[in-house]
């Protein structure tokens, strides 16, 4: 599987609700590193695994819209969307973020990570716009 595919497979897998999704995606000494609106820190394989608790417990799906994902050797740059469906509201989907990451792949499995998020605004048109789904 290329990196590219591997990065996809990952997005396109059901985060909300696979136990497995650390174990079968991330590298056992991967590293996040996540600028957000909550400030910078970095996730290492357990930190991961306890992010994805939390998920589980938040949302009854995750979907996300890209506008980029190129592929370079065993490095893949993403811009997508962060659409979901709440426990409390499982008919309304949505936007929770923009995001822009940039994934390494080792072992076949995701070993660094790079990644920017910022809550969506919804109010400007030019951004959703920009944000429209693409084909890729």
């Amino acid at each position: 599987m290329s990196a590219k595919q591997l990065v996809k497979a990952f997005y396109d897998s059901d985060l909300a609700n696979d136990v497995a999704v650390v174990s079968n995606f991330f590298h056992k000494d991967c590293e996040l590193h996540w600028s957000s609106s909550q400030g910078f820190t970095i996730l290492k394989y357990n930190d991961i695994v306890t992010f994805f608790e939390g998920v589980r417990k938040s949302y009854n799906s995750l979907r996300f819209e890209f506008t980029h994902l190129i592929e370079a050797d065993n490095t893949v740059v993403t811009r997508h969307t962060l659409l979901a469906r709440t426990i409390e509201h499982p008919d309304s989907e949505i936007v929770l973020a923009r995001y822009s990451a940039i994934w390494e792949v080792e072992d076949n499995k995701l070993y660094r990570g790079y990644e920017i998020s910022q809550l969506a605004d919804e109010t400007h048109a030019k951004a959703m716009d920009s944000y429209a789904e693409r084909k890729i």
